[in-house]
């Protein structure tokens, strides 16, 4: 899943980054509110986490902003350990959740999970077509008894794939989702990582659940009765 990242403090910014995608998440830091505003006037997030304190923006204002967006990411608002007043603003503007600074990046990354689990977000905790079980929290795959070995690029992508099962997705979709902002749409790697699931989802023994519409995109889903 997408997350975009707004703080402003660079060491904090950096390991927070490297830790939510190595934690198999696609996710575009952003320093400054103006940033974060331009990035997410082009490109669609599933989480927003927002440190309230930013030396160019009211991070309430773009809590607000983010809200109004359709579909609405999950908000996790940071804020100082004494910040009481930020956090009860933050949460009465729309905000899911906060995080007190300075913050184990172990909890964000769990409190993120948390968040995208919520049921009118469409998340289930384990994701489930046909006889191919996935699941976020622990990062394991299987198909039926038997385990799938996924790089942390290919559980992105099945991810993106289990969560909008029976649809088409395109492309762009996929890379919208599973890639952050160094995604270079003209590529050809999507169709590589697509080919590589495939062959690991789709054993010689399986019912094929991964399909290629052509023109389209592509589609995972249970086999027709």
């Amino acid at each position: 899943m997408r997350v975009l990242l707004v703080e402003d403090d660079d060491t904090l910014r950096d390991s927070a980054t490297a830790y939510l995608r190595a934690s198999g998440f696609a996710v575009d830091p952003a320093a400054t509110g103006t940033m974060a505003r331009e990035l997410a006037a082009v490109s669609p997030y599933d989480a927003v986490v927002l440190d309230v304190r930013l030396p160019d923006d009211d991070g309430f204002a773009l809590c607000t902003l983010f809200r109004r967006r359709v579909p609405a990411p999950r908000i996790l608002m940071a804020t100082a350990r004494d910040g009481v007043e930020d956090r009860i603003a933050g949460l009465d503007l729309g905000a899911d959740d906060y995080l007190v600074k300075p913050y184990a990046l172990g909890e964000l990354v769990a409190r993120v999970r948390a968040l995208l689990r919520r049921p009118d977000h469409a998340a289930p905790t384990v994701l489930r077509v046909h006889d191919l079980v996935l699941d976020p929290a622990t990062r394991e795959a299987r198909r039926g008894a038997r385990v799938i070995a996924l790089t942390t690029k290919e559980f992105a992508v099945l991810e993106v794939l289990m969560r909008a099962a029976g649809r088409v997705l395109t492309r762009e979709y996929i890379g919208e989702h599973a890639w952050d902002d160094n995604f270079d749409p003209s590529s050809n790697v999507i169709d590589v990582y697509i080919a590589r699931l495939r062959r690991k989802v789709d054993g010689p023994e399986d019912e094929p659940l991964l399909s290629t519409v052509r023109g389209a995109g592509y589609r995972l889903a249970a086999p027709r009765p």
